[in-house]
């Protein structure tokens, strides 16, 4: 059974950074996805960013400030936030892709005040 477990939100002021990381345990397979989402009060869950073995893929918000990174050795996905917005306020969730379905961590709270 794959569980992800995210950690690293937390309360920060405009303009400031946060590194979001998530640990994956169970079978992951190097050449499936991983990626976060995330999802603000009152709104559906969007996508943030993922990454493969090729490439990296972004939301157009976050560009030029949030970079996705990936340790397949630990089985660990990082997320840093730099010139953070009240926007990106949300709770952000790690996702793992795989066939015929995909697993979530329990989210971690992001919170950023202006």
């Amino acid at each position: 059974q794959v569980q992800l477990v995210e950690s690293g939100g937390g309360l920060v002021q405009a303009g400031g950074s946060l590194r979001l990381s998530c640990a994956a345990s169970g079978p992951i397979m190097n050449n499936n996805d991983m990626g976060w989402y995330r999802q603000a009060p009152g709104k559906e869950r969007e996508f943030v960013a993922a990454i493969s073995r090729r490439t990296a893929a972004y939301v157009d918000s976050v560009k030029g400030r949030f970079t996705i990174s990936r340790d397949y050795a630990k089985n660990t996905v990082f997320l840093q936030m730099n010139n953070l917005k009240p926007e990106d306020t949300a709770i952000y969730y790690c996702n793992y892709k795989t066939y015929p379905r995909d697993y979530w961590g329990q989210g971690t709270q992001v919170t950023v005040s202006s």
